[in-house]
């Protein structure tokens, strides 16, 4: 069954929505700040040259990076909601489907071989550790996307993360999805952050690839396609994008 979904940022909301402004044009790194965040935005997807009334396979890259102005560690994102452009699509359908629980508590090297047929993407993430009274401890991960499958109408995303520090944690989001008519937008996604170390682990940057053959999928009748997001941070900060990108209709 296929939804729309302009999934060009649709995973990079994790993080990269919390950016505040508008990014355009060729996929240059754009910074915005949103009170004490300064956020840096790469991403966008090939080919860009697409046909304008038939949807065509399109792989889609990400990267962010989340700092404070003054230096201090990064409050933890919440929860991002993203509307997204209703002329780019998902299709998961005949990807074996992976459950939440065989995500859990597991490192990267058994999440993989749990659900190995159901793995969309693959990329990296930065994390900041920081305990009252310590100083800050950077963790790096390999980050991996899997098909929850489809549910009433709701499309499932986890994405997966393992830390090591202060203890051994597999850290899994979730993205819902579901068909959403506003404007230039034909859906709503919804992801949702669990804590990172109780709290105290916050995504500092990331990068990930969504490679799946046939799942992502985009036309381009008007030269662009565009997402709009809104983030919220542990410490009340909400902060809001809208993100284009060029694309060339054939």
């Amino acid at each position: 069954m296929r939804k729309y979904l302009m999934l060009t940022m649709a995973v990079a909301a994790l993080v990269a929505v919390s950016v505040a402004g508008i990014a355009t044009g060729a996929n240059k790194p754009v910074t915005v700040e949103a009170g004490n965040l300064r956020v840096t935005f790469n991403g966008g997807f090939t080919p860009t040259k697409l046909p304008k009334k038939k949807f065509a396979p399109i792989k889609l890259n990400a990267s962010g990076k989340i700092e404070t102005k003054d230096g201090t560690h990064p409050p933890a994102l919440k929860s991002v909601v993203i509307e997204s452009d209703k002329n780019g699509a998902i299709n998961v359908k005949g990807i074996p489907v992976c459950k939440s629980g065989k995500l859990q508590s597991r490192d990267t090297k058994a999440a993989e071989k749990a659900c190995p047929k159901s793995i969309l993407g693959t990329g990296t993430t930065d994390v900041e550790v920081q305990f009252p009274e310590s100083k800050p401890i950077p963790v790096e991960s390999k980050l991996l996307v899997f098909n929850g499958g489809v549910s009433g109408g709701t499309t499932t995303l986890f994405i997966h993360a393992f830390i090591t520090v202060p203890t051994p944690a597999a850290i899994v989001t979730t993205v819902k999805i579901k068909k959403h008519k506003n404007g230039r937008y034909g859906l709503k996604s919804v992801a949702t952050i669990p804590k990172i170390a109780g709290g105290s682990g916050s995504v500092t940057a990331f990068n990930l690839t969504i490679t799946r053959k046939g799942v992502l999928t985009a036309k381009c009748p008007d030269g662009k396609l565009q997402v709009h997001g809104d983030a919220l941070f542990a410490d009340g900060t909400k902060a809001s994008a809208t993100i284009l990108r060029t694309c060339t209709g054939t």
